[in-house]
């Protein structure tokens, strides 16, 4: 017999649990189970995606604000912007 090895969990293992699933919910709400659950994981790649571009754009926004520091602190740029 094919394992999976998924987490150490068998193909038997796998038929027992979707049984148990399908009792439990009965087969006509399985669809709109995995629905939801689909929506729910959309949503929440969509909030990851939505932290990190945050977490970029306030970074960058500290790198400026530390540049503009320097440059009051020291009179001059790192950068001549003519050359």
């Amino acid at each position: 017999m094919i394992s999976l090895a998924f987490m150490g969990v068998g193909t038997q293992e796998l038929i027992i649990i979707a049984l148990i699933v399908i009792v439990l919910f009965g087969a006509t709400k399985l669809p709109k189970l995995a629905s939801s659950i689909g929506e729910s994981v959309k949503n929440f790649k969509r909030g990851m995606r939505e932290a990190e571009a945050e977490e970029k754009s306030a970074k960058a926004l500290s790198n400026e604000s530390d540049k503009s520091e320097n440059i009051l602190e020291n009179g001059k740029h790192d950068k001549d912007p003519f050359a």
